[in-house]
């Protein structure tokens, strides 16, 4: 029986399922991070698609595909390493916000 996925939370388990029924094994950090950085070249090809640089065919739905993929990525290695993603982020646009307004 397929294993049904529903939500963001659940992507890291749901990950160590996959690897493990793909490759017989589970990825290792580096090998996550390692793909990360593929599929943000990926995003980019895309982009120049988008901008008329290259000609892909499907791109809109490459383009969503390839931004879900890194999405994944970043809620894997967060997890990897015990990072409270919503706090960091959450921090980085106060900070963002901060600076903003000195500029002003």
């Amino acid at each position: 029986m397929a294993q049904c996925y529903h939500g963001m939370g659940d992507a890291p388990s749901f990950a160590l399922s996959w690897e493990q029924a793909t490759y017989g094994r589970t990825w290792t950090d580096e090998e996550i991070a390692l793909g990360f950085v593929g599929d943000v070249g990926d995003v980019m090809k895309l982009v120049q698609a988008r901008n008329g640089v290259r000609d892909i065919p499907d791109g809109e739905t490459g383009l969503a595909h390839e931004l879900a993929d890194c999405l994944w990525c970043v809620l894997v290695l967060s997890r990897t390493y015990h990072i409270d993603l919503e706090r960091a982020f959450s921090e980085m646009m106060d900070n963002l916000e901060r600076s903003l307004a000195l500029r002003r």
